[in-house]
């Protein structure tokens, strides 16, 4: 199988802008159309790839592509909060996705674009277990510190879902940024990038956020 190899230079995701982004409460959200939970992640008024909804990828495929990168799992790092092997780590992203109704693939391909496939050459530190840049805003600022790798998951997804729901959590909220999120304001992966939300919010503020998702997404449906 060729190794599938991102060369995208990772920035912090939730950049200055998001912050006052993530604030603007009297912003009129447009609404997605039809948005429902199918196997289908794209069979939705616009064509886009949603969020909320079943898994369409195993966790086998997710670790599979991981190790086509070539790169090494910080094991002994990861260990320590709670997963020792890639096997492992994606294991507790289906796990916690489910948990919360989000697309497990959503989570994995996030997380390997803002951490670089798990080597953090970004503000981040991997002893954070912030797989998603959350709190990071440029300039060196680390972002959140979590305690560990579940926990660091559970947030993640929980941001996910608040951008793409206006449903309740499921399990306690350990996302400190949940409500600042203008619910369901990016029910697809092509609006969390800020430049291409027509809400004018969204995870990150770097151009093509969405596009970088997707090219990660389109490698991992490629792995049998």
């Amino acid at each position: 199988m060729t190794a599938f190899q991102i060369n995208e230079t990772v920035v912090g995701a939730e950049e200055k802008e998001e912050d006052a982004k993530e604030k603007e409460t009297n912003a009129q959200v447009k609404k997605p159309e039809q948005v429902q939970i199918v196997d289908d992640a794209t069979a939705n008024a616009y064509g886009y790839y949603t969020i909320m909804g079943n898994t369409t990828v195993t966790a086998e495929q997710m670790a599979d592509l991981y190790k086509a990168q070539g790169v090494s799992y910080p094991a002994d790092a990861l260990k320590s909060g709670g997963a020792p092997t890639i096997e492992d780590f994606c294991e507790i992203i289906m796990e916690e996705a489910e948990a919360e109704g989000v697309r497990a693939e959503v989570v994995y391909v996030q997380s390997m674009l803002e951490t670089g496939w798990l080597q953090f050459r970004g503000d981040s530190q991997v002893e954070q277990f912030n797989f998603a840049g959350l709190g990071t805003t440029g300039g060196g600022v680390k972002g959140i510190y979590f305690p560990d790798v579940q926990t660091g998951i559970r947030a993640q997804v929980q941001h996910l879902k608040a951008y793409a729901s206006d449903e309740d959590l499921n399990q306690e909220c350990v996302d400190e940024r949940f409500s600042l999120v203008t619910r369901e304001s990016a029910p697809y992966i092509e609006w969390l990038g800020i430049q291409e939300n027509p809400n004018g919010g969204g995870w990150a503020a770097g151009a093509n956020y969405g596009d970088k998702l997707l090219n990660i997404m389109s490698q991992l449906k490629q792995i049998s």
